[in-house]
């Protein structure tokens, strides 16, 4: 049986596009992902294809070798000129020695105009430069042939501190490797006759990192994009890493790192490969390959490839969602849950079975292609202000998480103003605040197990909303310097009064008040029928005054309606406000606060007689009815206040203009500690 030939290679469109144009430009920006491995595929003449990982310099070298070049050198403002690759025994380190080396007399030169100068010998292909035998020596005409070759410089994108404020030795630099890319000529190739630049390659992290006018002004200069490999590349890719599991490193080319004593030759299935290339969505070829690297040394196999891009994205091992943790937690949680958040008892079954849901990684099961990066869970809370949405947001951060600190909070009316996304997610190069971060990225890099608030949404600018549409589909941002956050780990609550007075016209304004009402909803049919008015004018202003559609789609059926409080709960409300008055007057003064039962009724007839503003109102009732009328009143008795002096409210008196008089008695007694209030 014949062995199978290669009768011609597939390149990866971009570098496909730079050596079919070798003959009309001289110079190109590479700008995107040039720090990755690319897949080539040999056909061969069976019709079967060989698919190879080469880097990009591999890639350029094995197809500019193909059209006649002979050498392969590289620049950066470290290393300086090197020879990356070369044949035919060219001695081109020689040739960069004399072109580098310091010509006496005259002036030291910067390494802009040093570079510059070789830039310009290089696109001459060095005629005339090169050192070699004397005119009567039959070689002489060889050494007098432009030498064939191309250009890399690396790390473009760090010459210029500012590619929109160049310095003037910037600026005289590129405006000579400007000029150099018109004065170009092409050389014939001895065997084919095609005439081809030398070519100078940038290679740059992004397409405005080099001054726009080196590409604008000049049909010599070209801009190749290089993308991100989509899901069918990230597939042969892992079907390449497949034939290595198990395989020790020095059997493949593709460095996947020492196999550890003891492991044995897997056979992976088409399953397990699929999982690998999905689990590494927007990851680059490279490293998945690292993923691998990494699975070798924690001896995960490769069916646990998807556990190990994991690792390599969040850096962090333990992972709460995994191993029962969190759905204990949650078993457990459930009553606390109920117990902070009163008369909300729909809103918080929605919100368990949400996080149920997360803790059994059954997020999004139902579409046919989920990414794995998306939240874990994600909550609208929508209702009326004081009902406890946001209490709710911590309670589930303390029973995920075990501490309220894990609650990551944004009040979103911070960010109204244009442009304020950046604050989330970092500003631009050359914007203030660039150096600091996103302050949503940079924490949730820091700690990716949290929950995250984001506190009245609607008083957001449209711009934020569209980062999280991104954050919604793919559960990742990257942030203004190119550094990308997953979100795969986190749940995500957005609060909002949208809805309660009626639906937003274009200006965001409510355009009608059926909410606002004297009479709150408290019959089951008219609680029905006050959660669809919410959730229809929730729809009605993401679909017609934001005209955002799309994000209202990804938050699908996780919008949970918060009620107006009853009666019932806003007296239990009352009580637990009471009783944190009493517990913070203990803690930071010793004194022991009692309130006796008929100062305690009217108080309590004050507070809970208005429950449009919920437990919030409640609050601001006590403010207004206890706490500033008792610091008035302590002030007034003129005595020391020690730590276990008895303070006893014994009447609340409300006056006709709505200030409040309270009867106050303060006394030494027992420390406050070692009483208890009579409730």
């Amino acid at each position: 049986m014949t062995k199978a030939t290669v009768t011609r290679t597939v390149h990866p469109p971009f570098a496909a596009e730079l050596l079919t144009t070798l003959s009309v430009h001289s110079q190109y920006v590479l700008h995107g992902n040039v720090r990755d491995d690319h897949l080539v595929a040999d056909v061969r003449d069976d019709g079967t294809r060989r698919n190879r990982a080469l880097s990009l310099e591999d890639l350029l070298w094995e197809g500019l070798r193909r059209a006649g070049y002979k050498c392969l050198l590289r620049y950066d403002q470290v290393a300086g000129f090197t020879v990356a690759r070369s044949e035919d025994g060219l001695d081109m380190n020689t040739l960069l020695q004399r072109n580098t080396r310091r010509v006496p007399g005259r002036p030291d030169e910067d390494d802009g105009s040093q570079a510059a100068r070789v830039f310009e010998s290089f696109a001459r292909g060095w005629v005339g430069e090169r050192p070699g035998p004397p005119k009567d020596n039959p070689r002489y005409d060889d050494y007098q042939k432009p030498v064939h070759a191309a250009l890399l410089v690396d790390f473009a994108s760090r010459i210029p501190t500012q590619a929109n404020q160049l310095s003037d030795e910037e600026r005289t630099f590129f405006l000579r490797c400007l000029k150099i890319a018109e004065e170009a000529r092409p050389f014939p190739r001895p065997k084919t006759g095609r005439a081809l630049f030398n070519p100078v390659i940038w290679l740059a992290d992004g397409e405005r990192d080099l001054p726009a006018w080196l590409v604008t002004s000049s049909v010599r200069v070209r801009s190749i994009g290089v993308p991100m490999p989509d899901l069918g590349q990230r597939r042969r890719m892992a079907e390449l890493l497949s034939g290595q599991a198990g395989v020790p490193e020095t059997a493949t080319r593709l460095d996947v790192g020492p196999l550890l004593k003891g492991a044995e030759r897997e056979e992976p299935t088409d399953e397990d490969v699929m999982r690998f290339a999905r689990a590494a969505g927007g990851l680059t070829l490279r490293a998945m390959r690292e993923s691998m690297r990494l699975a070798r040394a924690r001896r995960l196999s490769f069916a646990e490839m998807d556990q190990a891009v994991r690792l390599y994205e969040l850096g962090v091992s333990r992972n709460p969602w995994t191993g029962g943790a969190v759905a204990d937690s949650i078993r457990d949680g459930e009553t606390l849950i109920g117990e902070r958040v009163r008369g909300q008892q729909k809103a918080v079954t929605q919100t368990l079975d949400v996080l149920k849901r997360a803790a059994l990684g059954l997020s999004g099961a139902q579409a046919a292609s989920t990414s794995v990066h998306r939240p874990r869970g994600v909550l609208f809370f929508a209702g009326p202000t004081g009902t406890g949405k946001t209490e709710l947001a911590r309670a589930v951060a303390t029973t995920l998480f075990g501490s309220e600190d894990a609650c990551l909070r944004f009040d979103m009316s911070e960010f109204s103003a244009p442009h304020s996304a950046d604050r989330l997610v970092g500003a631009p190069p050359g914007y203030v605040g660039y150096e600091a971060g996103g302050e949503l990225t940079r924490a949730v890099r820091e700690d990716p197990f949290r929950v995250v608030l984001f506190d009245e949404i609607d008083k957001a600018d449209k711009g934020v909303l569209d980062k999280f549409l991104q954050v919604l589909e793919d559960g990742r941002l990257t942030d203004g310097q190119g550094v990308t956050t997953y979100f795969s780990e986190c749940v995500l609550i957005f609060t909002s009064n949208l809805g309660v007075h009626g639906p937003s016209g274009a200006d965001g304004r409510p355009v009608s008040s059926p909410a606002g009402r004297d009479r709150l909803p408290e019959t089951p049919d008219e609680r029905a029928a006050f959660e669809q008015e919410i959730l229809g004018n929730v729809r009605h202003h993401f679909e017609h005054t934001l005209k955002r559609p799309e994000l209202l789609n990804r938050l699908g059926g996780n919008i949970v309606v918060f009620q107006y409080i009853d009666g019932p709960t806003s007296h239990l409300i009352f009580k637990g406000q009471l009783r944190n008055i009493v517990e913070h007057m203990r803690r930071q003064g010793g004194l022991c606060l009692e309130v006796l039962p008929e100062a305690e009724k009217v108080l309590a007839d004050a507070c809970t007689r208005d429950l449009h503003n919920g437990g919030r109102g409640i609050g601001m009732k006590l403010e207004t009815h206890l706490i500033n009328p008792l610091a008035r009143g302590l002030f007034d008795l003129g005595v020391h206040l020690t730590p276990g002096t008895v303070v006893t409210v014994s009447r609340v008196t409300v006056q006709r203009d709505g200030s409040v008089r309270l009867d106050i008695e303060a006394v030494p007694g027992e420390r406050a500690q070692d009483r208890r209030p009579p409730w």
